[in-house]
């Protein structure tokens, strides 16, 4: 038989089905069903066992996925809005549940590998673009790291990344599914193709729509600096920016680099032309920038790579009994939050708020219901209303 090459990607039948799922839970369900136990009802609660990095908070992603994943299925969902700044534990050092899941455990058994997928990756991306935005403060962010993932991902990569605080991405299915057009300059292969650096900012000009920004591109075969100078001779005033992607093992002292390009064009009357760089940067690496004038950066490979957050899911009751496996702790839980100071406080749901332990400041319960009997329970944010939500609560959080 000949082999035909497929792209290895599943489709959301194959995932709302469970075909994604790992094998003993098929198992599990079959062994459930044999017994007559699929039906008991079971509270399973979704935690972060760690944070990788040493990070202290997370921003939870993929809700939405969560729900297209559970859409029919008869249990309820309780969960903490997408885009929450998460953290593994409360004051106490309780860990801190950001999905509740109560129904029949056959309803939902063969779904735990996807349901963890969802937001195990979308999170840690997410997270690494809000701690990218916290070192970049209001300078321009885009995702550029789609090229260093599988293609099936870039919606959701790009998705988790503008939710975290970035400005732009540069995938066309990712800025779809944002609702905003797609960001991006020019490759070195333009320049290449078309022989040199001034034909290539040349024909960009001249082809692409006035609303598209003329940012040049200014490391191909040249110092950076004489490149800018170029590219601000040849596009006079229609110039809005120059990129630096100098590849790390030429790169040398990018700060100095950024001074020396905005030097020459300030001098040349091109003060309002943009510098924005691109090129292997990630939180720490924009902070040792430092004050360099650099207005803008493309971030990829540390986007789009970034660690998961590890998340698990454990049963705490069945049939209403207390109940969890060792180094958990049994009994339906909410999460707290104070409006105030931000501490949280982990406590069995049928308790009343409590009230702050640090400012004595009112609570506020972060699980929100998600779904009824695989129905949705609450309306669905859109992108803008997510991403500001997290901006709003990064005032909150360092690094």
């Amino acid at each position: 038989m000949t082999y035909l090459p497929h792209l290895h990607i599943a489709s959301e039948d194959d995932v709302r089905k469970g075909k994604t799922t790992d094998i003993y839970f098929v198992r599990t369900k079959q062994i459930l069903d044999a017994k007559g136990l699929s039906d008991r009802r079971v509270v399973a609660e979704v935690t972060p066992s760690s944070l990788p990095e040493n990070w202290r908070w997370a921003v939870l992603c993929g809700i939405e996925e969560e729900m297209a994943l559970f859409e029919g299925r008869n249990v309820d969902i309780y969960a903490m809005p997408e885009g929450t700044i998460i953290r593994q534990k409360d004051h106490r050092h309780i860990r801190e549940p950001v999905i509740v899941i109560d129904g029949p455990y056959g309803e939902f058994c063969e779904l735990e590998t996807p349901l963890l997928g969802l937001i195990c990756q979308a999170s840690g991306i997410a997270t690494m673009a809000a701690r990218v935005r916290k070192a970049a403060g209001k300078k321009l962010l885009v995702s550029f790291g789609i090229r260093r993932a599988h293609p099936a991902l870039s919606p959701m990569i790009d998705r988790a990344a503008y939710i975290g605080g970035f400005d732009g991405v540069s995938s066309l299915k990712g800025a779809e599914i944002i609702g905003k057009d797609p960001t991006g300059t020019m490759p070195h292969a333009l320049i290449l193709v078309m022989g040199d650096q001034v034909a290539a900012w040349k024909a960009f000009d001249e082809v692409m729509p006035p609303e598209i920004p003329r940012i040049a591109l200014v490391d191909t075969l040249y110092d950076e600096k004489i490149e800018a100078i170029l590219a601000a001779e040849a596009l006079g005033s229609r110039l809005d920016g120059v990129r630096l992607d100098t590849p790390s093992s030429r790169r040398g002292d990018f700060a100095e680099i950024a001074r020396e390009v905005r030097w020459e064009l300030d001098v040349r009357g091109f003060d309002r032309v943009k510098i924005v760089a691109s090129g292997g940067f990630d939180e720490v690496k924009i902070l040792e920038l430092g004050d360099a004038p650099v207005d803008g950066f493309g971030v990829g490979t540390s986007i789009s790579n970034a660690p998961t957050v590890d998340f698990a899911m454990d049963i705490v009751e069945i049939e209403g009994r207390p109940i969890a496996k060792r180094g958990k702790l049994g009994g339906r839980k909410q999460v707290h939050r104070c409006t105030n100071c931000f501490v949280d406080v982990v406590a069995l749901s049928r308790a009343k708020p409590p009230i702050c332990p640090k400012c004595r400041g009112r609570m506020t319960s972060l699980l929100k219901p998600l779904m009824k009997a695989g129905k949705l329970a609450t309306k669905i944010p859109s992108p803008d209303e997510i991403r500001e939500s997290v901006l709003q609560q990064l005032e909150n959080v360092n690094l």
